[in-house]
């Protein structure tokens, strides 16, 4: 009774025993977990052990649940099964994954961890591989940023013996991209205004996301004025409206615009910023020759430093404005083609020509500011800020000026004379030498020809003698007209002597006084009228006719 007892009971054991065999993949349940792992039900005469390292995450290990595993051996030396979680599901989804591979079907993966060149995703409930360089198009600033995100990937290589998998996010967004590019190529056309996403910024433009892949919004296109970068209008996330400029199937590139949606200010600039209109303006930039002006959204104007101020000399438009300032201006051209709008800022104050007449007048004596140096005279200011100039003619009265700069320095302020007024071609001649009565004429005043006066011998030459004379004068005496004879002149003069002489005659076109030591027979007077000296200014060829004539009789008497 008792051995047929045990009997039945053992027959009974192995059948509650469920009949595996190695190399199968069975179902287990887990029973309890662990600091390591987790303790499963298998059905078998002793419980399996899993490490966590099984999981694609700790979390999946939850007791009770049941869970597939790989049966390698029924016992190891210590009796307990040898069983795998990640060979049952690599076995499990290999028919899958195989399919995917060979179709080129995109799979959804999650990341796990950071590895060696990598990542570690989740596929199907399989680890698989995705290199560093396949997971987007653009380096990521934070990698451990994707670790936890869920997206497509394609399978690019499988090692079924290794149990190797290696996806790419890459090829998937790609493959993404082309259907989405065959959509919206198919959905929108040239023209159309549609929405978008502002994913990436460059220096010459923005990529706008329009639906899952990116068209291109230039700089250019962004705003009717010119753009240093393209941030001065869009930020990255921004939702904005953009029109279809151009759409390349070939490419698969699409150009949108921004600026298109708004109305070309410069279509009617002109009428609504003729010459002449007074404008007010914000000072948006400063340039080196001027600053730039906005007068209103995407239409500026330029002040250039010579329309700042009639009278002051600026060489930085720092001088009289700062960005920010808000400006009184006046359009003096536009420029359509170019769309440039010229202002002046001066023109808003009036201009000094349109009252030079009351201001000033010839003859009348001037403080000015020399403001430039040129051979040929000095440019110099007046107070109000009109512009004259001082030819070297008008420096002195009998001194040969070669250089302005020999005599002025820019920025040195003098007095002078103005001499004429030219209000239409805007000129005004000035002389420092009027300041002074003019020698010459008041000597010929004083001393009409025929007359004695005394002059002081300056220097001896072999030709003759060259003598000072009142009011800062100097002439020659040429030997026919000296009365010492005999003997060499230097023997016959001294340096700082004094002798008296006899105009003979002046020559009011060349400046010229003719003197002589000898006695003459006085001719019958002539009236005063007659010894007044011509105008300033004689004509070019009678200057040199009486300078050649003079240079003749000389020649004569040196002969005799």
């Amino acid at each position: 009774m008792n051995s047929h007892s045990d009997e039945t009971l053992k027959k009974l054991l192995e059948k509650s025993y469920v009949t595996y065999k190695e190399g199968e993949i069975i179902k287990a349940t887990i029973v309890k977990k662990t600091k390591n792992g987790v303790l499963l039900s298998l059905g078998l005469k002793a419980e399996g052990f899993l490490p966590y390292e099984e999981f694609s995450s700790p979390e999946e290990a939850v007791e009770g649940k049941e869970i597939y595993v790989f049966l390698e051996a029924f016992e190891d030396r210590e009796g307990f099964p040898v069983i795998s979680k990640k060979k049952a599901d690599f076995q499990l989804a290999w028919d899958k994954i195989k399919r995917l591979y060979e179709n080129g079907e995109i799979e959804q993966a999650t990341i796990r961890k950071r590895i060696k060149g990598g990542f570690a995703v989740d596929l199907l409930g399989v680890e698989a591989f995705l290199p560093s360089s396949q997971i987007e198009f653009r380096p990521q600033v934070n990698p451990d940023s994707v670790i936890g995100q869920t997206f497509g990937v394609k399978i690019v290589k499988i090692n079924i013996a290794r149990k190797n998998i290696v996806v790419s996010r890459k090829l998937a967004v790609e493959a993404e991209q082309e259907e989405n590019r065959k959509r919206i190529f198919s959905r929108i056309k040239v023209g159309d205004v549609i929405d978008g996403t502002v994913r990436n910024l460059t220096e010459y433009g923005a990529f706008v996301d329009i639906g899952g892949i990116d068209a291109l919004l230039h700089i250019s296109d962004m705003a009717w004025t010119k753009l240093t970068h393209p941030g001065e209008v869009v930020k990255i996330n921004d939702n904005i409206r953009v029109k279809v400029l151009s759409m390349d199937k070939a490419t698969g590139r699409i150009a949108v615009g921004l600026k298109q949606l708004q109305p070309h200010p410069w279509e009617t600039i002109e009428k609504k910023y003729p010459s002449g209109t007074k404008v007010k303006g914000k000072v948006i930039k400063l340039l080196e020759n001027g600053a730039v002006i906005e007068l209103e959204k995407d239409v500026e104007g330029f002040v250039h430093i010579s329309e700042m101020s009639w009278s002051k000399d600026i060489k930085e438009p720092k001088e009289v404005v700062n960005i920010g300032d808000i400006v009184d201006c006046v359009v003096l051209s536009v420029d359509r083609d170019e769309r440039k709008i010229y202002l002046g800022m001066k023109q808003t104050q009036p201009d000094p020509w349109s009252v030079v007449d009351e201001n000033y007048q010839i003859g009348q004596k001037v403080t000015v500011k020399v403001t430039n140096l040129k051979e040929f005279g000095a440019f110099v200011r007046l107070p109000d800020g009109i512009d004259g100039l001082i030819h070297i003619n008008d420096f002195f009265w009998d001194k040969k000026v070669k250089r302005a700069s020999d005599y002025l320095k820019k920025g040195q302020k003098i007095e002078a004379v103005i001499r004429s007024i030219d209000r239409k071609n805007r000129k005004i001649s000035l002389s420092i030498k009027h300041l002074q009565e003019d020698p010459f004429v008041k000597l010929m005043e004083k001393y009409p020809e025929n007359s004695k006066i005394t002059g002081k011998v300056s220097d001896i030459i072999p030709k003759g003698l060259r003598v000072s004379l009142e009011g800062g004068l100097e002439e020659f005496i040429s030997l026919k007209y000296l009365e010492r004879r005999g003997k060499k002149l230097k023997d016959l003069y001294k340096i700082g002597e004094e002798i008296e002489l006899t105009i003979k005659k002046y020559n009011t076109k060349l400046r010229r006084i003719i003197l002589t030591e000898k006695e003459i027979a006085k001719p019958l007077p002539k009236k005063k009228e007659e010894l007044k000296p011509s105008p300033d200014k004689f004509p070019l060829g009678e200057i040199i006719g009486a300078q050649k004539q003079e240079l003749d009789d000389s020649k004569k008497e040196e002969v005799k």
